[in-house]
Order: C-alpha cells, then sequence, then structure tokens
C-alpha cells in the first residue's frame, strides 16, 4: 500500500494519534520554558532554582506515570483522552494564577503527567495496538504532532503574550485545549480501528506478550534504557538553558529561533523515513542508528562559537529526533507484545520523564557550580557515540534470543 493510501485509509485515527501529540506541547519543556524568564523573574529564582523546581515536578509525574499509565490497557483511547485533557487544561489554568511556590511546583507536577506524560502515552499506545504491519508510518504521522507543536507554538506564544501577558497566554491555551482539542480528538477516535483485510502482513514476527513484571526482570530493558534516555535527557537540557546558551555564545537569539524551524523540517522527514524502514527492516534493526546525529549535535554544540553552528546543530538533532520518535513509537511492541503494552509503555515513559526531569536540574546546579554549559553538552555527546557500540550489542542480543530454539532432532544430526 502506498504511503497516500495509508493516509487515506486510515486518516481519522491517524489525526487523532497526530492531534493528541500535537496538543501534548503545553506539557513540554520547550513550551513551559517559554514563560522560564517571567518564571525566574517573578519568583526570584536562578537557573539553579528553577531547574531544582522543575525536576522535582518531573519526577513527582514520573512517579505518578507507571500506575496512572495502566488505564490505557482498561479503557479506549477515547475515554482516556477525557479524563487527561481536562486535567492539562486544569493546569494550565493554575500556571495563570499560581503565586507561590508550592502552587508552581504542583502546576508543573500536572503539564508533566498529563502532558508530556499522558497525552503521548495514549497516542502511542493506540497507534501500536491499532497498527501492525503499518506501525512505522503509523508511528511516524502521529509523532509529526511533536514536531508540528515545537514549529508552531514557541511563535504563537510569543504572539498572544505579546497581546495579553504571559499568564493569560496560558488561560488562552487552557481554553482552547477544552473547546478545540478535546471535541476533535474524541471525534476523530470515537470508534477503535480494527485489523482489516487489507492490512499488509508484519515482515517481522511479534514478540509474545510479556508482563511487566518479566520485563522488568530483563535486563536487556535497562540497557536498552541507557540509549533510549539520551535524547530527552539532552533535548529537554539544551532546550531549557536555550536563552542562557545563545547569550553565552554572543548568538542573535532571533537567529537562533529561526533554526528550529529547520529543525522541525529535518525531524518531520526523517521520521517519516524512519516509519518507512521500521516496517521494512524492524525497531530492532535501526536501534543502534539513532544515535548517531545526536552524539555529532551535541559535539558540534559544545565546540563550535560560529553562528551557522546553531543550524548544523539543530539539522543532526532534527534528524536524531526523527529517528528516535518513530522508533520508541514501535520499539517495545516489538520486543515485548500487546497485551501488558500499556503497563510496560507507562514504565518506559516515566522513565523518559525522569530523564528529562534530572537534564535541566542536574544542569542547571553545574552552572551554578561554574561548570560551563558547552563542556557539558560535549561529555553528552561522548555519551550518545559510547552508545552506539551497546546498541548494537543489544540490537544483536535482542535478535537471538527472537529465534526458535533448534528442535531435538536437529540438535541431534549435528
Amino acid at each position: 500500500m502506498s504511503f497516500f493510501l495509508f493516509l487515506r485509509d486510515n486518516a481519522r485515527w491517524l489525526a487523532g494519534g497526530f492531534l493528541m501529540t500535537f496538543f501534548s506541547s503545553f506539557g513540554q519543556t520547550f513550551f513551559i520554558s517559554l514563560s522560564a524568564g517571567n518564571i525566574r523573574t517573578e519568583y526570584g529564582l536562578s537557573h539553579g532554582d528553577f531547574g531544582l523546581i522543575y525536576m522535582i515536578a518531573t519526577l513527582g509525574s514520573a512517579l505518578t506515570l507507571p500506575r496512572l499509565g495502566q488505564i490505557v490497557d482498561r479503557h479506549s483511547a477515547r475515554r482516556v483522552a477525557f479524563l487527561i485533557m481536562p486535567m492539562l487544561a486544569l493546569a494550565a489554568v493554575l500556571m495563570a494564577f499560581s503565586q507561590n511556590l508550592i502552587l508552581l511546583v504542583v502546576t508543573i507536577y500536572m503539564l508533566r503527567l498529563f502532558g508530556q506524560g499522558m497525552m503521548t502515552h495514549n497516542a502511542f499506545t493506540a497507534m501500536a495496538r491499532w497498527f501492525s504491519g503499518q506501525r512505522g508510518r503509523a508511528v511516524s504521522v502521529t509523532t509529526l504532532g511533536h514536531n508540528a507543536g515545537e514549529a508552531v507554538f514557541p511563535l504563537l506564544f510569543v504572539f498572544v503574550a505579546g497581546l495579553v501577558g504571559w499568564r493569560n497566554s496560558w488561560l488562552v491555551a487552557a481554553a482552547v485545549l477544552v473547546l478545540v482539542a478535546l471535541p476533535a480528538i474524541a471525534g476523530l477516535i470515537a470508534v477503535d480501528r480494527a485489523p482489516r483485510a487489507t492490512d499488509p502482513v508484519s515482515r517481522k514476527t511479534e514478540a509474545r506478550d510479556w508482563t511487566r513484571g518479566e520485563v522488568l526482570r530483563d535486563p536487556l530493558f535497562y540497557l536498552l534504557l541507557m540509549g533510549v534516555m539520551a535524547p530527552g535527557f539532552i533535548g529537554t537540557t539544551i532546550f531549557f538553558h536555550q536563552v542562557y546558551l545563545v547569550e553565552l555564545r554572543g548568538w542573535s537569539l532571533e537567529f537562533f529561533a529561526t533554526s528550529f524551524t529547520f529543525m522541525a523540517a529535518m525531524t518531520i522527514t526523517f521520521a517519516l523515513v524512519a516509519g518507512q524502514l521500521v516496517d521494512r527492516f524492524s525497531s530492532v534493526a535501526l536501534l543502534p542508528s539513532f544515535l548517531v546525529p545526536l552524539g555529532l549535535s551535541c559535539l558540534t554544540l559544545g565546540l563550535l562559537d560560529a553562528q551557522w553552528a546553531a543550524y548544523v546543530f539543530m539539522g543532526l538533532l532534527g534528524i536524531s529526533y526523527g529517528f528516535s520518535s518513530t522508533l520508541f513509537g514501535s520499539l517495545w511492541p516489538e520486543i515485548y507484545g500487546l497485551k501488558h503494552l500499556g503497563s510496560i509503555r507507562a514504565i518506559t515513559v516515566a522513565i523518559l520523564v525522569f530523564a528529562t526531569a534530572m537534564g535541566p536540574g542536574l544542569t542547571g546546579y553545574l552552572i551554578d557550580l561554574g561548570f560551563p554549559l558547552p563542556g557539558q553538552v560535549v561529555v553528552m555527546g561522548v555519551y550518545c557515540l559510547a552508545m552506539v557500540a551497546l546498541m548494537t550489542y543489544v540490537s544483536a542480543r535482542i535478535k537471538a534470543r527472537a529465534l526458535p530454539a533448534p528442535r531435538a532432532s536437529d540438535t541431534s544430526r549435528s
């Protein structure tokens, strides 16, 4: 089936997944950090102080997600959306009215839990269940919602904040979630997608259905996480400190802002490319590849002062983001099956949220201690390149254990 026929025949479900990731932007770091300067000013916080608050709130959401995330195994994607989207809107309202640090922590906790955590979790779990042979394509289309949000919402927020102020901009976000996003998504995913006779047969064998307990006892799971956590940790760290980094390099803030569009274009392109490759070769086969451009992007940003380096960095980051976003959406069902996917993905998403929490807090603390941010970014790049070798080993191990055990008669003849 051609890609355009695939889009036509599955438009409602793909659009629903796309919009869930698109509107998860209100709980993503890149969106929250647009208010970081105002928050630090009004609350009298240093970079390290705000990073610590952000880390505590995000860690709280990571600890909550494994339990809350199990609801996607018991309820439809539509019913889950009716629960989590009003809560995300409530968090946006709290951001508009919060006046003390305790309420600020609660607000960021809710934004991270229901935005970055549950909205994304619900979307990708639904795609994994609704599609098999075309899972890579479905995930690649759904993940474009993140990229579209990164391209659109920063400009919209700056524009709206200029008109009504940064706090009222969060009220606008809440209204959009309740009045526009929720009705649209609920209508699109009102009916779960059922397998069709025209669906292509998957070229890869689906794994047996692991329980969450079995996954947590699997040594390869923890090795996988060492690589999987890197994009979230690094991307969140750099975007959280983007204004500080631009000032440190002496770059034009307007020029740096234009590089986000380039990153979004590269991410979209390579997310779609990755979707085709996953359906052809499998996620496990592509596992060693996604950290190469990420490592090179970190080395570029950490070592080069020239303003054009921002575009090289953003381009390489976009390639890595495109591959990883598609890869992570199809990797877990391919390795651990579908029956307990919601519970398993809740664990993985929680760990990824934990990684995004650690980034701003740890690097902000190191900045306050005098460790330069560019040097920290270089260390991240070296780590990524080291993880390429580890992911190559993990990929080989997963492929080996997926092979059927030899029969006794075959062994006797050898």
